[in-house]
């Protein structure tokens, strides 16, 4: 038996206020991970500075939801349910890894670049700041039983 999970990657960039020094893709069109197997869905970014990135994550019917950030210091960033991303400065990519995929993973996921971190203390990265570039990933999943 097989079923899919699905976690499409439409590599569209949207900017909410772009100053046109920042973008962000996600270059693949669809991923097919099978459950238990590592899910890796890549995020190029072209930022000039020290950007900041994040990962969201939107489950159908629901709204974005916030997997991890990076701001600066340790590069391997370790996010909610199991995720992890690095900041790859050389190759501009900070890919969100998972090992291993599960069928609740089923999601669309975005990938955001901002110059500023949004907000101050107290769950402000949860909220999309006004100058972010973002760029909307889904996937595929087989597996079979």
């Amino acid at each position: 038996m097989c079923y899919s999970m699905t976690i499409l990657l439409l590599g569209m960039l949207l900017t909410v206020r772009g100053t046109g020094a920042q973008s962000v893709t996600q270059p693949d069109a669809q991923v097919f991970v099978s459950e238990g197997a590592r899910l890796e869905l890549r995020c190029n970014f072209s930022y000039s500075g020290t950007p900041y990135l994040f990962w969201y994550v939107q489950h159908p019917n629901q709204g974005l939801q916030f997997l991890l950030k990076y701001t600066s210091g340790n590069t391997l960033v370790k996010g909610i349910n199991g995720f992890e991303a690095e900041f790859k400065r050389h190759e501009n990519s900070f890919h969100l890894r998972k090992s291993p995929a599960l069928g609740s993973d089923t999601a669309k996921y975005f990938c955001a670049v901002s110059d500023t971190v949004p907000g101050t203390a107290g769950g402000a990265e949860h909220k999309l700041p006004a100058t972010l570039q973002f760029s909307e990933t889904q996937g595929h999943s087989q597996t079979c039983f």
